[in-house]
Order: structure tokens, then sequence, then C-alpha cells
């Protein structure tokens, strides 16, 4: 049985090929699945953004693949979420691996924010942008807009669905 037509394209990122990235960012789960989701309303727009911004140097967390994966084959199939996984091998994202103590952080997160429907992913992002001191997120979800690190520095993202 052939591999059916269902995921997009691969992208041929362009910011594959920078040399001295000049800014680092956290990409989330939503903009990740429109890349590879042909019939995603937000694909065009998040691969001509990405495009357009070759300085970025993406980075992610191992909650964010988890989803993208899960989503992309349920949604599309495996092929779909095996298409992301040899993009992500050949760099296109810079994979945080959290230290011991991440889950701590990631729970005060989760408690601080408990009002809010934040899931794994996004707590996984707060926790790194807040270590590794990335102020700048990649996100199609506008609650990025009201997440604060512990010292109260809100997150700049990036991709407001709005302008895009």
């Amino acid at each position: 049985m052939g591999r059916p037509p269902l995921s997009a394209r691969e992208p041929d990122p362009r910011w594959l090929r920078r040399r001295a990235p000049a800014q680092a960012a956290l990409i989330d789960s939503g903009p990740l699945i429109a890349l590879f989701n042909g019939a995603d309303r937000w694909h065009h727009p998040v691969l001509v953004w990405l495009e357009a911004n070759p300085e970025l140097q993406l980075h992610t967390t191992w909650p964010v693949l988890t989803e993208v994966c899960a989503l992309l084959a349920r949604r599309l199939h495996n092929h779909a979420a095996l298409d992301f996984l040899h993009w992500v091998q050949r760099g296109a994202l810079l994979i945080d691996g959290p230290p011991p103590g991440a889950i701590l952080s990631i729970l005060d997160i989760c408690r601080r924010l408990a009002d809010l429907p934040l899931d794994l992913a996004d707590a996984s992002i707060a926790e790194a942008a807040s270590r590794l001191k990335i102020r700048h997120v990649v996100s199609l979800d506008q609650d990025f807009d009201i997440y604060r690190d512990a010292q109260g520095i809100a997150l700049t993202n990036l991709l407001r669905p709005s302008q895009v």
C-alpha cells in the first residue's frame, strides 16, 4: 500500500542554512503542526513567516515534539509525524533536554497559571524560556501573551495570529 498524500510537502526551510542566529525563540506545537499539514489553515502563513525570518534559531521541548507527533499521526498519518521527525533530525530545531529539577519549575508554572488551559507542552516552553533566558516564542496560542516568568517578565510571541 502506498503512502497517502495527506501531509504537506516537506518544508524547505531557509533557516536551516543560517550562519549566526541573531535571535533564539522557542516554538510551540501549533506552528509545527500547521507546517506539516497542508490542509491546516495556518500552513501557508506559518511557512511564509518562517521563511521570512531565517535569523531565528528555533528551540523546542520534548513535550512539544510528543504533542506534534501524536497530533500529526492522529489527524493525518504516521508518515506526517515521521516527516516531522526527519526534519528535526536534520537540524531544523534545537531540542531542549530539561535538567533533573525542571519538573518542579513546571509544577510551579502550572500552579501559577491554574486558571488558564495550560498543558504540559505550554508549561515546558515557559520553563525552558525562563531557564534558557529566551524571551521569544513562536506560537499560534494567545495564552503566551499572558504568561509571565517568576520575575513577572512576559514572553514575546513573534508569531501573532492576528498579524499572519
